[in-house]
């Protein structure tokens, strides 16, 4: 949960990072120092490289899982031309590398040089049929009609135009071509805690300052058939996580809740109660992500 806050965009459209605390924003909202109580060491206190996130996002179970019915849902086969839009710094490449030789191209686009710059690092590009480049997805470096599979994930939560970028994705498209889509719905996101109030100050925090399009989970399919895809499938993908540390690396929960007092949305001691429950008390937590296919 780490991209473009909705009050303080921060990051271009095309890219992802992926982190659930959102970028250090301009104005209030950047607090650096920690909140007076004290903050359990379970936590995470430094914000990872965007790169470093994706890569080790795309390893986790919960990473694993989804992008396997991403993998599925493309339908893939020897030959295929396939776009990877916001492809960060190219942890998905190989495997569509891999499902479209021989023959294929793979195409990873993205604004921000230095995922491209990790991908390069990482050798992804030196794999046959694999091309970097770099491009925002409002704005695709392709002719019309000239792939036939296209994917994007975790990527329009945090863009300008969700709707202009699926008719980007529709137009490079060939007919009957398919584009698989993931993102969550923030909405869906719950944290236990003893305190439901706090719950919910910490997750309208989440949905209304830090995800610039926090709903776009549910709106795919509408905003898919907005420009002209049909669509055969949706896939949800509820993520649990009874580990308070594997769900730290995805949500950032003390970097979060800083911010949450920056905001005014939590007092520092109602920070240090919720980040001492989850630290100490039993912890669960779980989002909804939806795998959207559709055709052109």
């Amino acid at each position: 949960m780490d991209k473009n806050s909705r009050d303080a965009p921060h990051r271009v459209a095309g890219s992802r990072s992926g982190h659930a605390e959102g970028p250090p924003p301009r104005g209030r909202l950047c607090l650096t120092e920690p909140v007076t109580s004290p903050v359990p060491s379970v936590f995470e206190t430094t914000r990872p490289a965007s790169a470093d996130y994706l890569t080790r996002f795309a390893a986790s179970d919960a990473g694993r899982d989804y992008k396997a019915r991403m993998l599925d849902a493309l339908d893939l086969r020897a030959g295929l031309s396939v776009l990877d839009a916001g492809c960060g710094p190219g942890a998905d490449l190989p495997a569509l590398a891999e499902a479209v030789a021989p023959g294929g191209t793979v195409i990873g686009v993205d604004r921000d040089q230095e995922m491209l710059d990790a991908a390069a690092e990482a050798h992804v590009a030196a794999r046959p049929g694999v091309e970097l480049r770099r491009a925002d997805v409002h704005a695709l470096p392709l002719d019309d009609a000239s792939v036939d599979r296209a994917r994007t994930d975790r990527v329009l939560q945090w863009v300008e135009d969700p709707a202009r970028a699926l008719a980007e994705f529709h137009r490079v498209l060939r007919p009957g071509g398919r584009l698989v889509m993931a993102e969550p719905d923030w909405d869906t996101l719950v944290v236990d805690h003893p305190d439901p109030a706090l719950s919910r100050a910490y997750t309208r925090h989440v949905t209304e300052r830090v995800i610039r399009n926090a709903a776009i989970g549910r709106q795919l399919a509408r905003l898919a058939a907005d420009a002209g895809f049909r669509v055969p499938e949706i896939i949800p993908a509820t993520q649990v996580f009874r580990d308070v540390r594997a769900a730290d690396r995805v949500f950032g929960f003390e970097r979060t809740t800083r911010r949450a007092v920056a905001a005014g949305d939590f007092t520092e001691a109602q920070a240090g109660e919720w980040l001492d429950h989850l630290a100490h008390g039993p912890f669960f937590a779980s989002a909804t992500l939806y795998v959207v296919v559709a055709e052109a």
